[in-house]
């Protein structure tokens, strides 16, 4: 009589290979978060430039302080143009990536963003 069925040896193969192909789309999976989170964080420093901007526009020609700790920062547009404000929070929320602000005068600021994918920081600055 023959039995019909799977060798063990055949099923470790199987595993082994199930195995592989779990291991390599985790791996893909992990990176594709990582450039998820620049690009949140690229577009959070594009919409913060952009409300700099306005504020700068109708508060005299004069950018908002900014404040925050590492990985959040806020700026609201001083008197009467108070509802002008932005808070930035960093996607992975660890302290571990940063925004950082230069403000030199009321005339300048930079912000910059640590990423995760790439060795130079991404950042932006007053366009006037």
């Amino acid at each position: 009589m023959i039995k019909k069925g799977f060798t063990l040896l055949e099923m470790l193969v199987v595993i082994g290979i199930i195995a592989i192909l779990v291991s390599m789309g985790f791996a893909s999976y992990s990176t594709v978060q990582k450039k998820a989170r620049d690009a949140k964080r690229q577009g959070d420093l594009k919409a913060a430039q952009q409300v700099m901007e306005q504020c700068y526009s109708v508060n005299s020609f004069a950018y908002p302080t900014i404040s925050g700790s590492p990985g959040t920062i806020t700026a609201t547009c001083p008197a009467p143009n108070t509802s002008i404000t932005f808070t930035l929070t960093d996607p992975l929320n660890t302290g571990t990536y940063q925004y950082t602000v230069s403000t030199t005068t009321t005339t300048a600021y930079t912000i910059t963003a640590d990423t995760e994918t790439s060795t130079t920081d991404f950042s932006v600055s007053n366009q006037q």
